[in-house]
């Protein structure tokens, strides 16, 4: 006996759903061990960076830097306790951010006892690209090697952008914290697709 035509054609329909749903769990899977074996291996630190480059992240309603921020910039304040040089820290206001992230950023190193002169804030750039175009416009001149601070999942892809900038770079990834894990880990495969795809589009 036959089947309907209009069965097969929902059983061939489904089969293309599935497929297509195994094929994105593979890639993505395959992305994400990809990005957890990258920020394992960050490339090695040297001893000729001339600034430190932070990059933002959420503030809190009240003015304080969320977890995630304060575990940058803390691992920003060690690096630059070890050589101190330049800190350039990076980010607008978010909504329901009381003031750019950068300024924020700069406060809080400066009551860490970080000398003014040796923080400057850059408060206009939203995402990764600005935030490193910026600041390398506020780097000094002659400046040869920089050291990029941010989260351990985000250091690959903003080490990446900042090959296509011209900027050499090393990094350093702070920590994530385990609650946030999967949430953030996530967002960082998706925005590395839209990432790979401007590269190929040649957009922003």
């Amino acid at each position: 006996m036959a089947s309907h035509p209009k069965k097969s054609v929902w059983r061939t329909v489904m089969r293309m759903i599935i497929l297509f749903a195994l094929l994105g769990i593979l890639f993505f899977g395959l992305a994400l061990g990809t990005l957890c074996y990258a920020e394992a291996h960050p490339p090695q630190l040297r001893a000729d960076s001339q600034a430190i480059i932070v990059l933002g992240c959420q503030v809190y309603p009240d003015g304080a830097p969320s977890p995630q921020l304060e575990l940058r910039l803390t691992a920003a304040l060690d690096a630059w306790r070890n050589d101190p040089r330049l800190i350039i820290v990076c980010g607008a206001q978010g909504a329901n951010e009381p003031a750019p992230e950068g300024d924020i950023m700069r406060a809080w190193l400066i009551a860490q006892g970080v000398p003014e002169s040796q923080v400057v804030a850059e408060t206009v750039s939203t995402n990764t690209l600005q935030n490193l175009k910026n600041a390398q416009a506020l780097l000094p001149e002659g400046t040869a090697r920089v050291t990029i601070v941010t989260s351990d999942y985000h250091l690959p892809r903003a080490l990446s952008i900042a090959g296509t900038l011209g900027l050499d770079a090393d990094g350093i990834g702070s920590p994530c914290k385990p609650e946030f894990w999967v949430k953030n880990h996530t967002r960082e495969v998706l925005a590395w697709g839209k990432y790979l795809l401007t590269q190929v589009t040649g957009g922003d």
